[in-house]
């Protein structure tokens, strides 16, 4: 669902290892259990109670409640989806593609 990587210009994750390694469990157990489904057509609500099973057994091991570990989540979620926009922007921006309009 939400992954964050080394780009081009040597930038890494702005995540801790401890919460990459929990968003990357999280990832690996929705990809078994969303499957093919269009996140875009899918309610947020759908999706969030499918992974409830990962994020309550995270919770159950770290010892703290299971809205804690979706708070956390969601803002993992936030932030790499923002990084990815970032990185995104600056690669049109470095191939000279800033107007829009003509598509």
């Amino acid at each position: 669902m939400f992954q964050i990587s080394n780009n081009n210009s040597g930038q890494t994750s702005p995540l801790s290892p401890e919460d990459q390694a929990m968003l990357d469990r999280i990832n690996a157990y929705a990809e078994e259990v969303l499957g093919d489904i269009d996140p875009q057509k899918t309610r947020i609500s759908f999706q969030l109670d499918k992974l409830k099973p990962i994020m309550q057994e995270i919770a159950d091991e770290k010892g703290i409640a299971l809205e804690d570990i979706f708070i956390r989540y969601m803002d993992l979620a936030s932030t790499v989806s923002a990084r990815a926009d970032a990185m995104l922007k600056e690669d049109l921006n470095d191939l000279g593609v800033t107007d829009f309009s003509a598509f």
